[in-house]
């Protein structure tokens, strides 16, 4: 297996984590990045059926407001563990992962956000509820189950949903996450939008803006 770059070797571009065979993700290095500055992370999660290559649609928005992006693939090839019954394996390879983009790049801490569309905005609210003392901003798009193992910190959340989502209706979900989550302290930006289950460009943009 070819080595890991130096983290002084890096330059913008999108890398592989190779931390598995057949399951891994992907990192990725916005435009402009430097190994003497440090840049804000954002971890984000993939749909069902996906992988950490299916949030490229994040990456021109990673340059325009200069975020390290670090994608990791689900244990199963389906979906995030929570999602088929427990927080486990997921967690597990997501702990090596956010270790490694540690070690490889220079991580502005103070500036940690946890993200994802469908499933992944499932995966992201649930366990970024339990990891806010860390990570202190969610995005969660389109997220269709809130199932947090802890609750720690009170982490920001935007989350965005189509009001004629036919795949996780927004009545069922968004609709009852956001008051739930503003009657226990929490800040919460629900955007909602014409459209179904996809998220539109224009919505991920306007994330990446309320990050900053």
């Amino acid at each position: 297996m070819p080595r890991l770059a130096r983290a002084d070797d890096l330059t913008p571009g999108t890398y592989p984590l190779r931390l598995d065979h057949s399951r891994d993700g992907v990192l990725y290095l916005p435009k402009g990045y430097r190994a003497d500055v440090a840049m804000p992370l954002a971890v984000m999660f993939h749909g069902a059926g996906g992988s950490g290559q299916s949030c490229q649609y994040t990456f021109p928005h990673a340059d325009q407001h200069g975020y390290i992006v670090l994608a990791p693939d689900s244990r199963d090839e389906r979906t995030w563990d929570i999602i088929l019954g427990e927080f486990g394996p997921d967690g597990e390879f997501l702990q090596a992962a956010f270790q490694q983009t540690l070690g490889r790049c220079n991580v502005d801490r103070r500036r940690l956000v946890i993200g994802g569309h469908s499933d992944g905005g499932s995966y992201a609210l649930s366990f970024g509820i339990g990891v806010g003392d860390m990570f202190t901003q969610i995005m969660a798009m389109s997220p269709g189950v809130m199932t947090p193992f802890a609750a720690k910190g009170k982490p920001r959340v935007f989350m965005s949903h189509g009001i004629s989502d036919n795949v996780m209706p927004i009545d069922d979900t968004s609709r009852k996450f956001a008051p739930r989550l503003r009657a226990l302290g929490y800040d919460v930006t629900l955007r909602e939008y014409e459209g179904r289950h996809g998220v539109p460009p224009e919505v991920v943009a306007e994330a990446f803006a309320w990050l900053t």
